[in-house]
């Protein structure tokens, strides 16, 4: 018997490799000589560059950048290298680079107080940095999960870094934050640097929202980060701007691409560098080689912290589960909870599971996760073997 685990997170609680290896002891309990691989899962928020690196063997690099209030902090990506025939990717041994860029660890939402978070002074400059870095480093291919941020300056501080130049009526340099994009006059992108051009850019992100309007990230997504209703309105006529003058630069209407109000429009300066946006869990799935370690498996093992009617739309154990119905495998959910409307994913789960096996706060169960994963797991296999 052949069974892969491929979860999600338990957000708070325990990490996509916890979830697998907790999951792989309770299953060998019961099936000493089955092969059991884990293949950690993310959707391109927080956990998706150490998930990538993980399951691929990366390493982790580690520096200083700007982050979301400007500061200098402490922040990390990560490095896959792969065998490749393409010379434009590699290097003199053959080597292709891949960054894979976590926005959430460096321009991310929990890294900024509470009492503090303002769209208006967030920056996504450090995300460039970051970029740099890795460019310096040989990377051509590159990763980034948009999930998380505290940001909504459409981008501006990223193209910033890479050496774009905004400027304001007086000629004066622009500063990388979203209250300042109502003041730019004029779009400079030759000075963004030339190796950009020539990298493979893949974007992971599940919203599908347009830069600017009613459904754009300052009306839906900036109340989330902090704005008062009189700064969305502000954020919004800013990013109005903003886009109609690298528009008129670059002819390229790309403001209401689905994607491009991803991470307070971060989503659009990268179609701008000629970024793929897709969907997080296929992206975070074709890095870990998560079809190829499917095929010719009897069962699935997927979850995540709550499993609802929302997991649907996009998130990993859906994601799992058609890649497992594509080959034939069956598809078991366990995650940390089962909420509304979870009937529905009966048309795509031979079962769903909730770990929580008795009454209990919502801290106990984050507490208590491994023993209760455990068991849950060892349950399902003990039934998977009196068939």
């Amino acid at each position: 018997m052949k069974i892969v685990i491929a979860s999600d997170s338990y957000k708070g609680s325990l990490s996509a490799w916890q979830v697998g290896t907790i999951a792989q002891r309770a299953i060998r309990k019961v099936f000493p000589e089955a092969e059991v691989e884990i293949v950690p899962m993310a959707d391109g928020g927080e956990g998706t560059m150490e998930t990538i690196v993980q399951a691929a063997s990366g390493s982790l690099i580690d520096l200083t950048a700007t982050g979301p209030l400007g500061e200098v902090t402490a922040a990390r990506y990560g490095v896959l290298r792969t065998h490749t025939n393409t010379p434009t990717a590699r290097d003199e041994q053959g080597v292709s680079h891949t960054a894979i860029i976590e926005v959430a660890n460096i321009a991310g939402l929990t890294m900024v107080p509470e009492v503090v978070r303002n769209p208006e002074q967030t920056t996504t400059y450090g995300v460039g940095e970051v970029m740099l870095h890795a460019l310096n480093q040989g990377c051509r291919k590159f990763i980034v999960g948009l999930g998380g941020s505290a940001t909504n300056d459409g981008g501006m501080g990223l193209l910033q870094a890479l050496g774009a130049v905004f400027r304001d009526a007086s000629g004066n340099p622009v500063p990388p934050v979203g209250g300042a994009l109502s003041a730019v006059t004029s779009v400079e992108l030759d000075f963004i640097d030339a190796r950009v051009w020539d990298c493979d850019i893949r974007v992971a992100s599940d919203v599908d929202n347009p830069l600017c309007g009613d459904s754009g990230s300052s009306v839906v997504f900036g109340p989330q980060k902090g704005a008062t209703p009189d700064q969305v309105k502000r954020l919004e006529a800013g990013l109005v701007n903003y886009a109609a003058r690298i528009e008129a630069v670059t002819e390229k209407p790309l403001q209401n691409t689905p994607g491009a109000g991803a991470a307070g429009g971060l989503g659009f300066a990268f179609l701008l560098l000629n970024a793929e946006l897709a969907p997080g869990a296929k992206l975070v799935g074709d890095a870990v080689g998560l079809e190829e370690k499917v095929r010719g498996a009897d069962f699935v093992l997927t979850g995540e912290g709550q499993s609802d009617f929302q997991t649907l739309f996009g998130k990993v154990p859906y994601y799992v589960a058609q890649v497992a119905a594509k080959h034939g495998a069956k598809a078991i959910l366990v995650s940390g909870g089962l909420g509304r409307g979870v009937e529905s994913l009966y048309d795509h789960f031979v079962s769903l599971h909730s770990i929580v096996t008795r009454p209990m706060t919502l801290q106990e169960a984050m507490e208590d996760a491994e023993t209760q994963l455990s068991f849950t797991v060892e349950n399902i296999a003990r039934l998977l073997n009196a068939r």
